[in-house]
């Protein structure tokens, strides 16, 4: 007969034992948490988010996201306004902060690039801003992310598209973009700086480096509904988790090469050298601390306000809510 005093001692270390194997074995059961992500900036300053997605930092968060990319800004807000989204990764620019004059009540929960970047990209016969005088400037819509660019570029430099008779040609995405300089449909445009380099070894040159000007401005950053936030608030911890974790992958120089072949595939680039000179100018650019920028946010309402007085109207509370950024702070998540 088995003596019990055996038997149970065996019995409780087999348990204990397995006790790792069914903690993962039950994480792994747990069903994934859907969540919706969309973008229309098509350029390397959403490499972040393609990262994310491509080491699986998502599913390290136990979510299961879908990325989308929209023709712009108007569609993303209204999947967000429908519950067809539950994040837009965008700029300040008259698409977002309109919704917000409109009333929707989606803010920038996090700042991913607090400052203006990217090219402005001239034919040879501009050599100075005031050449800018009655050209022909290509965007892919009037208010969103490239049309803003330029709107605070051209402030910059004291030029009022109105005055100094400066057109706006709708042309496309940056790809098309980049072609239409090429081709001579625009004499000018914002670009990033991997289209950029293509457009520069066709003997184009770049008028200024926006980085390099120094404009405080919301780049990149994270949207989402208020009404959203106050109901899921776990799920928008874990995207943001996802994301800072994507940022610190991004700027560890060890992943150069499995990062710029994510930004070869996710921007259909022919080149690998192409998304190289991308991955080096944005990579400085990401903040770890991910809090949206008060004075870019106010910077794009000063601009967009000599549009439409409608946005002189918004109050900072109406355009960033740190309540999240501000938890992972305290955890010690930025460090």
């Amino acid at each position: 007969m088995t003596n019990s005093r055996t038997v149970y001692p065996i019995l409780f270390g087999c348990l204990l034992a397995a006790l790792p194997f069914w903690a993962s074995w039950a994480d792994a059961a747990s069903p994934l948490q859907k969540v919706v992500i969309t973008f229309a900036g098509f350029n390397e300053r959403s490499g972040f988010l393609f990262v994310a997605k491509d080491q699986h930092f998502f599913e390290e968060q136990g979510l299961d996201a879908q990325i989308v990319q929209v023709r712009s800004g108007a569609i993303a807000i209204s999947a967000l306004a429908a519950g067809d989204a539950h994040f837009y990764i965008a700029s300040a620019t008259g698409a977002t902060l309109g919704a917000m004059v409109g009333g929707l009540d989606v803010v920038f929960i996090a700042g991913i690039v607090n400052k203006l970047d990217g090219d402005f990209v001239v034919s040879s016969k501009i050599t100075n801003p005031s050449d800018l005088k009655g050209k022909i400037l290509g965007v892919q819509s009037i208010g969103g992310g490239i049309w803003m660019f330029t709107m605070l570029a051209l402030d910059k430099w004291g030029l009022v598209p109105e005055r100094d008779k400066i057109q706006f040609r709708i042309v496309g995405d940056q790809s098309v973009i980049a072609q239409s300089i090429l081709s001579g449909t625009v004499d000018a445009a914002y670009l990033g700086y991997t289209f950029s380099k293509m457009v520069q070894r066709q003997g184009y040159r770049v008028l200024a480096d926006l980085a390099k000007v120094d404009i405080p401005y919301q780049g990149i950053g994270v949207l989402a509904r208020k009404s959203f936030l106050d109901q899921s608030q776990e799920i928008t911890e874990k995207t943001l988790k996802a994301f800072v974790k994507a940022i610190v992958y991004f700027q560890e120089p060890a992943n150069k090469k499995p990062v710029i072949a994510t930004l070869v595939k996710w921007l259909r680039l022919q080149r690998m050298e192409d998304a190289e000179a991308g991955y080096e100018m944005i990579k400085g650019l990401y903040e770890r601390r991910i809090f949206p920028t008060r004075e870019g946010l106010l910077n794009a309402q000063r601009v967009l306000s000599k549009v439409d007085p409608n946005f002189s109207r918004l109050k900072i509370e109406d355009m960033a809510d740190e309540r999240i950024a501000r938890k992972l702070e305290r955890e010690g998540f930025f460090k």
